[in-house]
């Protein structure tokens, strides 16, 4: 860390669950916090154990950046690893309000197993009805 530098805010991740009428069980993933270099396995670890648990119990699952401060590209690279699943079966994983240089890294990327949207209304309003589909059955 360089002088004067502030260090970087510890990743932390909070699943909040609700049931919504259109589209059914969901799990809005709240991140916060700096992912880096020196914690992006574990970030992509922890998304994709989140994903594998919301599609055993037939929930939705939506990531929110809204205070993920800064993200690098090996982290874009952990979104890539920990999405890649839902990009082989033709699903993509919600992602709520990224910060520019994020939101940038992230469309620059062109991953397909994310989606960004501009609001948390935006991301629940773009998932489909019912349960979602099996990881290798249809959408």
């Amino acid at each position: 860390m360089e002088k004067g530098q502030l260090p970087a805010a510890p990743l932390l991740l909070r699943a909040v669950r609700d049931t919504r009428p259109e589209s059914g069980p969901v799990t809005l993933l709240k991140a916060r916090g700096t992912v880096d270099a020196s914690n992006a396995t574990e970030f992509s670890e922890a998304l994709a154990e989140h994903l594998r648990r919301s599609d055993g119990a037939g929930e939705h699952l939506v990531l929110d950046m809204t205070e993920v401060y800064l993200a690098s590209a090996v982290a874009v690279r952990s979104l890539d690893r920990a999405t890649g699943r839902l990009a082989l079966s033709g699903r993509c994983l919600p992602i709520v309000q990224p910060r520019p240089h994020v939101r940038e890294a992230l469309r620059l990327a062109g991953l397909p197993g994310v989606r960004v949207h501009a609001t948390t209304a935006s991301a629940l309003d773009s998932l489909p009805a019912g349960e979602p589909a099996r990881p290798g059955g249809p959408r």
